[in-house]
């Protein structure tokens, strides 16, 4: 019944709000307290007990109360912040305003008019090291109180953190708190491991989802050709304003890449115990991808006399991008390497009883943050070449790219995962690692082979071309290029890989492809190149491409004998009309497919099939 009673004075409070037509006081806290101090809510809770109508209403017929509510949420969190949430009240408070918070947000990052709300200037609030009275130069914007204050949150003892304090009676100052001593997982700069607490994991959710919508201010805007103009909540989070931005990026990164999803390894496990440990390494992943994402530059904020004077050329350092640049310790290294390992190949891990293992969902965002990762940190990408390890990376990017080749909604997670490669295969390490057999067995729809990692990388972007959909098309230079990369160091193809080389050649020499697009040419310059290396500096173990060459040897004599006269050009043009497809999906030799794979639906143009492909 208290829960139902609860849920009821809440909805009561949002209808008073929204029915009243007259600004509500700040100081009218009986009124206000109503949303956060009597109610224990949950965040489900709060999304559909405040409908986006109603808070749309609120803004358009009472901003002055929707700004209030604002305003007294983000001083609860200040408060919060400052008190160190002492009580079982106080703590439900902070969670009852975050989640206010993290609604209400999105609806008023979508008004223009309602942009620089949070960077106004809130009497009272006065700037660290200034003497806290009335003057607007010493105040500080909402945005930049809210922020501090999740940031002191994300390790207030016994709420966010283990506490360190030695009695019951004992109360830890959150303002001389040295939060590297409470960092939540061991691994990168932290050797201690915190014991596990759900409740910590659940809070420190709740704050990093309120801390992401915060930076989602971005989504809302016009695109701009600027691309110079950073986001100002991502940027001031990132700067030296952030005391806890080191032990923060730490225990994102630690949290991320200590994460193991099968655990002990009990079947079904996950279908008998929640796992709120995934929430927070989620959110922890993403929080990672889009701070890293600014590094210098403007930050967009609302035009202010002063605000023009203040800014310069660039922005601030972006502490995060100077905390990943300067990992160096090899065994640091290796915890990172090995944890995203880990998480993009859970979802290729096979057992005999279905469905019996735990499967993340977020491998997108685990490739974009090992992108930044190899981007702002050279020496982790040359101990990636290095390790034996880059196949484990491999694999799972080349699975992903194989299921989502025909899904026209996944095309940002093929450019990744095609950039990730080319990235790798600049490097003379990456294309000898290749040549280790390939013998796990991963669910994918491609022919079956006896052969190294080349021939799977061969066999998959074979796949890719030839059965996915046309907006994969800009891609295939990319493709490629990391084959003509790699090419020099490939000692044995196997005969599967090599016909599936010589098949995209015949595809792309033909002549009616050649001529309907000025740069088609440079396919076929990249596969002869690929075919040059290959005979030039690995003759002696690759036979199986050397007798595929002979047998297509035709292909080759037509590319020589290609006709460059205007009406050849023409009558080829024509032909294409009567024949679209580029590149034939039947004259490959295909075989047995992998054992356990699903094959993917073919995309038409502007279109997603969603029946089974046909079987003969």
């Amino acid at each position: 019944m208290g829960s139902t009673d609860s849920k009821l004075n809440f909805r009561k409070a949002v209808i008073q709000l929204t029915t009243k037509t007259q600004p509500v006081e700040a100081t009218d806290d009986a009124f206000w307290d109503q949303f956060w101090a009597d109610t224990t809510t949950t965040v489900q809770d709060v999304f559909a007990l405040v409908p986006a109508a109603e808070i749309r209403a609120v803004r358009e017929e009472s901003p002055s109360n929707l700004a209030t509510l604002c305003y007294k949420a983000v001083e609860k969190l200040v408060q919060g912040a400052e008190s160190g949430c002492p009580t079982e009240r106080e703590k439900q408070v902070i969670l009852n305003c975050t989640r206010i918070l993290t609604r209400i947000l999105p609806y008023i990052f979508e008004d223009q008019d309602w942009r620089g709300f949070f960077w106004s200037t809130v009497p009272g609030a006065g700037r660290a090291g200034t003497d806290e009275l009335d003057d607007d130069d010493g105040a500080r914007p909402l945005a930049e109180s809210l922020l501090l204050a999740i940031a002191d949150l994300l390790f207030c003892p016994d709420f966010t953190v283990h506490s360190h304090k030695r009695g019951p009676d004992s109360v830890e100052n959150m303002q001389s708190i040295d939060s590297c001593e409470y960092i939540w997982e061991a691994g990168v700069g932290f050797a201690q491991s915190p014991p596990l607490n759900y409740i910590h994991d659940l809070n420190r959710t709740e704050l990093l989802r309120l801390l992401l919508t915060c930076f989602s201010e971005a989504m809302y805007l016009p695109p701009s050709s600027d691309n110079s103009v950073l986001n100002p909540w991502v940027t001031f989070f990132c700067s030296t304003e952030n005391r806890h931005a080191l032990p923060l990026f730490t225990s994102l990164l630690n949290v991320v890449c200590a994460y193991d999803p099968v655990g002990y390894g009990i079947p079904y496990n996950h279908l008998l115990f929640s796992d709120y440990r995934e929430q927070l390494v989620e959110q922890a992943v993403q929080i990672l991808i889009v701070t890293l994402e600014h590094d210098g530059g403007v930050p967009h904020r609302p035009a202010s006399p002063s605000s023009m004077e203040e800014q310069e050329s660039t922005g601030p350092e972006n502490l995060f991008v100077n905390y990943l640049s300067r990992i160096h310790r090899e065994e640091d290294f290796d915890f990172v390497l090995k944890g995203l390992a880990r998480l993009l190949t859970n979802p290729l891990t096979q057992t005999y009883l279905p469905n019996s293992t735990k499967k993340i969902q977020f491998h997108q965002e685990l490739l974009v943050l090992f992108w930044k990762l190899c981007d702002f940190n050279k020496k982790f990408l040359f101990f990636v070449l290095k390790s034996s390890d880059v196949l484990d990376i491999l694999v799972p990017i080349l699975y992903y790219l194989n299921d989502a080749r025909a899904d026209q909604s996944r095309v940002g997670l093929m450019h990744i995962g095609v950039f990730i490669l080319l990235l790798l295969s600049g490097e003379r390490n990456f294309g000898v690692r290749l040549n280790k057999p390939y013998s796990i067995h991963v669910p994918m729809d491609i022919p079956v082979f006896t052969g190294t990692h080349a021939d799977l990388l061969i066999v998959v972007f074979h796949k890719i071309i030839t059965t996915g959909h046309q907006r994969l098309q800009p891609l295939f230079d990319c493709l490629l290029t990391i084959v003509v990369n790699v090419s020099p160091y490939l000692k044995s193809l196997s005969m599967v890989a090599a016909n599936k080389l010589l098949h995209l050649l015949e595809a792309f020499s033909t002549s009616w492809f050649l001529f309907s697009a000025a740069q088609n040419h440079h396919l076929v310059f990249f596969l002869l190149e690929a075919f040059n290396n290959i005979i030039q500096y690995q003759f002696d173990g690759n036979c199986n491409l050397v007798y595929a060459i002979i047998r297509k040897r035709n292909v080759f004599h037509q590319l020589a004998n290609l006709p460059s006269d205007p009406a050849s050009i023409q009558k080829a043009l024509q032909r294409k009309r009567k024949s679209p497809d580029v590149i034939s999906r039947t004259s490959s030799q295909e075989t047995v497919s992998m054992e356990g794979s699903h094959p993917a639906v073919p995309a038409e143009p502007g279109t997603l099939k969603t029946s089974l492909v046909a079987m003969p």
